[in-house]
């Protein structure tokens, strides 16, 4: 019994660690360019987005999903997000200042 126990709390925590990885891949690293609080979006300059099939960086413009974010960042900032493609366009779906 505790030897299956074991086995499954050893599996569990694998899965759980993949799943964070995972996540935790999907973050692109990048830098505010600009913000248009107006409009709804950001630029930034970023690595490759592979969710997106972005496979080099660039800077380009994104809109963001809540424009809270926008009020969470300045020009200059080292962020880290997430983007997915909406029907409005190349979204940025999670931003944070880099740690």
């Amino acid at each position: 019994m505790t030897f299956k126990l074991t086995t499954a709390a050893l599996s569990l925590s694998l899965v759980l660690g993949s799943a964070i990885a995972l996540a935790q891949a999907a973050m692109v690293k990048g830098e505010v360019k600009k913000i248009d609080e107006a409009a709804g979006k950001i630029t930034l300059k970023h690595g490759p987005i592979k969710n997106l099939g972005m496979d080099e960086g660039m800077t380009m413009v994104f809109r963001v999903q809540d424009p809270a974010m926008l009020k969470q960042v300045k020009v200059g900032d080292k962020v880290q997000f997430e983007a997915e493609r909406a029907t409005a366009g190349i979204t940025v779906i999670k931003l944070q200042k880099a740690k």
